[in-house]
């Protein structure tokens, strides 16, 4: 009999210590899946503050802008637009200016 309740004593503490470390993992893995969820969020707001950026700088406006005051570009004119035309079947090309 006293074997039998050593056994179950042991199988008893072994139990009590499987429970504690399987809420202790438990525990760890709640914290990270939280830090995770976290960093989602920050992630996606990270995202759509770059999606507005990206919207921003891809506007016209500010393109039309930088092409004027960085390249130097102007808008043209008629008298300045050079029209090619040509025959596709031969490959000839003509300049013509209006």
């Amino acid at each position: 009999m006293g074997r039998l309740s050593l056994f179950f004593a042991m199988v008893l503490m072994l139990s009590a210590l499987s429970l504690v470390t399987a809420r202790f993992q438990s525990r760890q893995l709640f914290i990270e899946v939280d830090r995770l969820v976290d960093r989602a969020r920050e992630l996606d707001t990270d995202w759509r503050r770059l999606q507005l950026e990206r919207a921003e700088l891809a506007r016209n406006a500010r393109i039309d802008g930088m092409a004027r005051e960085e390249l130097h570009m102007n808008t043209t004119s008629p008298d300045r637009t050079i029209y090619v035309t040509g025959d596709a079947s031969n490959g000839t090309a003509r300049e013509e200016r209006r």
